[in-house]
């Protein structure tokens, strides 16, 4: 088996700004497991990087402690599998941040798509996002935590991707489950 060229295609995981079940603007939480999970689905299907964005310089500084520990401490050489997945990840603490970095590394803007559990009207099929990533475009998949992103930033978006359809009528995902569905979808063979 050859080893899979990586894409042009970026995640962002956004912790700020995200709604709550209420539908209020928050900051919520890492979870070990989205960190891991995420980076592991990125690593397997060729990711160009793998964005964790927060603003909270408490919740990044304990990150990057996480990330060293498996990185360059005890964890990497006890699982090299989980460090070469973590070294996809990259802190942020805005998604403006993201932008200019896959900017300055692709040397244009990527395509900006949010993802949500509701139809929108801007969507975009996966069909349609699989062809820009063969076009070699850079694009920007921003994943959201807690109950989704925040309105300001699926405005800010240029589209939006379908939402993942199980066909029961009940849509809600870990983010890391529907991550992974949907790097299967636009990346696999």
């Amino acid at each position: 088996m050859t080893a899979k060229s990586a894409t042009t295609l970026s995640v962002a995981l956004i912790h700020c700004p995200v709604v709550n079940k209420n539908k209020e603007i928050i900051s919520s939480a890492f979870t070990n497991l989205d960190i891991h999970d995420i980076a592991r689905a990125a690593k397997t299907y060729g990711v160009d990087k793998y964005y964790i964005v927060s603003p909270h310089q408490d919740q990044l500084a304990l990150l990057t402690e996480l990330l060293d520990h498996w990185l360059n401490g005890y964890g990497a050489r006890y699982n090299p599998a989980r460090k070469q997945a973590l070294s996809l990840i990259q802190l942020e603490k805005t998604l403006e941040d993201v932008i200019a970095g896959i900017t300055k590394d692709h040397g244009e803007q990527p395509i900006r798509v949010a993802t949500s559990a509701i139809q929108r009207e801007n969507n975009l099929s996966y069909k349609e996002l699989r062809t820009k990533l063969r076009a070699r475009q850079p694009v920007l998949l921003l994943l959201g935590t807690a109950h989704g992103l925040a309105p300001e930033v699926v405005e800010k978006s240029d589209y939006t991707l379908q939402p993942i359809d199980g066909g029961t009528g009940y849509n809600h995902l870990s983010v890391r489950s529907a991550a992974a569905i949907m790097l299967d979808r636009l990346l696999a063979d």
